[in-house]
């Protein structure tokens, strides 16, 4: 028996993939233990996956609900400054306490969240295996592939390379606080130099929760890197209040689902342009908030046209009866509705979204959209033509296969058992596969 320790960001939907993984370990026979500030402690909600808090001084409680409300609504540039100084924060806070809690803790190997530096410095500091997981878009960087972050669409000409390797000098530099952190922390811990997240990534096994027909067409993956589709409990999934909500769909109208995530829930004014766009269409509406919005303002997004308004919805039922999903292009949401063979309105808002949306067009499996600017009128167009065009149904049957086949969390530790512990993997690991 092995005991993992888990380092990602302190936002609950990197940590609920990295849950089903840890369930999966632990399932195993392993220990599995997540590292972070106080206040991520109510993330993890398997019993068995073990929880150790740590920089209280720099990030005591009570303290993670204004950063995540920072990083949900950054506004101007200032305001994306102080999101990018928390990022670097959170490395700095990360790289000083992880590897005294690690030793007491006696962890054999790091689960390293790809969004977060400190895992891969550490480990590769105190000499552990690690492997690192991308819960959102794989930042391996590649010439011609845009960035996670950026909104292009992907073309294989001299234009829009030289688009790419702008928008990434202009990245880089906004990113500059978060760099320096990364930097510091690499000197600091006696490392070869470093200043980005795609320069800590595991030399032994890199997995995404994406498929390779979902992403930009790669040429450069490196031979320890493995699309397995999403992360998802792989035994009886926790039933938290809520959480099983699945409305009485009707038969013969269409039905869609929306959803924005956990940190963009309480965004009412867009929810009220969807449910006027699904009044237009004579469509039902499930929306599901995640507890962003108080029981005043579901009432409003009723009279503006939602059939239903919930905290939180049984997403796979909702996903696998929907016509079509209304999302703000996060990739939990993205790639539960590629399973659920479901096109999708994305609505990009922040983080890796924009990327997401231009690779959800990319794929031809849903359409895109302004989340600030697109009216009701616009999305009930967008949301007309998935629901009538025939194409979106057809690439979804194809991507959903190679979901289906990419293996999941069972392969997913698989690939972290061999690559960590050099024990054998009974599923076949297929390169970039």
């Amino acid at each position: 028996m092995a005991h993992f320790g888990v380092v990602a960001p302190a936002f609950y939907s990197h940590f609920s993939a990295l849950s089903a993984l840890a369930g999966e370990l632990v399932g195993r026979g392993h220990r599995v233990t997540f590292l972070h500030r106080p206040d991520a402690a109510p993330y993890v909600s398997d019993p068995r996956v073990g929880f150790h808090a740590i920089g209280a001084g720099t990030h005591p409680p009570g303290s993670l609900a204004a950063a995540l409300q920072r990083a949900a609504n950054p506004g101007g540039p200032l305001g994306i400054r102080r999101v990018i100084l928390d990022m670097a924060a959170g490395t700095d806070m990360l790289c000083r306490e992880l590897p005294r809690a690690i030793d007491a803790l006696a962890i054999d190997a790091i689960i390293a969240d790809q969004m977060e530096a400190a895992g891969g410095l550490v480990a590769e500091a105190l000499g552990l295996p690690f492997v690192s997981v991308a819960c959102a878009l794989p930042v391996n960087r590649e010439p011609g592939i845009p960035l996670p972050v950026m909104p292009f669409e992907y073309a294989d000409d001299e234009r829009t390379r030289k688009m790419v390797e702008g928008s990434t000098r202009v990245y880089d530099w906004m990113m500059t606080p978060h760099r320096r952190s990364i930097a510091d922390n690499a000197r600091r811990l006696g490392l070869p130099a470093r200043d980005g997240l795609h320069e800590c990534l595991s030399p032994l096994a890199q997995v995404s929760q994406t498929v390779a027909g979902f992403d930009f067409p790669r040429r450069a993956l490196p031979p320890q890197f493995h699309h397995v589709g999403p992360l998802r409990p792989t035994g009886p999934r926790s039933s938290g209040p809520g959480q099983q909500f699945m409305p009485p769909v009707a038969a013969g109208r269409p039905f869609v689902f929306a959803s924005l995530g956990t940190m963009q829930g309480g965004r009412l004014g867009l929810f009220k342009r969807i449910a006027r766009a699904c009044r237009a269409l004579d469509a039902q509406l499930l929306v599901a908030h995640c507890g962003g919005l108080d029981a005043r303002q579901e009432r409003q997004l009723e009279r503006a046209g939602a059939t239903w308004v919930c905290g939180f919805a049984n997403q796979a039922a909702a996903l696998a009866r929907a016509d079509a999903v209304v999302s703000h292009a996060g990739s939990n949401t993205i790639m539960d509705a590629i399973a659920a063979r479901t096109p999708i309105l994305a609505l990009p808002i922040a983080f890796d979204q924009p990327g997401a949306a231009a690779r959800v067009v990319h794929a031809g499996i849903g359409l895109k959209a302004s989340a600030r600017f697109a009216g009701s009128g616009q999305m009930a167009r967008l949301l007309r033509r998935l629901l009538i065009e025939d194409g979106f149904a057809t690439r979804l049957d194809a991507l959903s296969s190679s979901v289906a086949q990419a293996g999941g969390t069972l392969r997913a530790a698989g690939i972290i058992e061999a690559a960590l512990l050099h024990k054998p993997h009974t599923q076949p690991v297929a390169t970039h596969g």
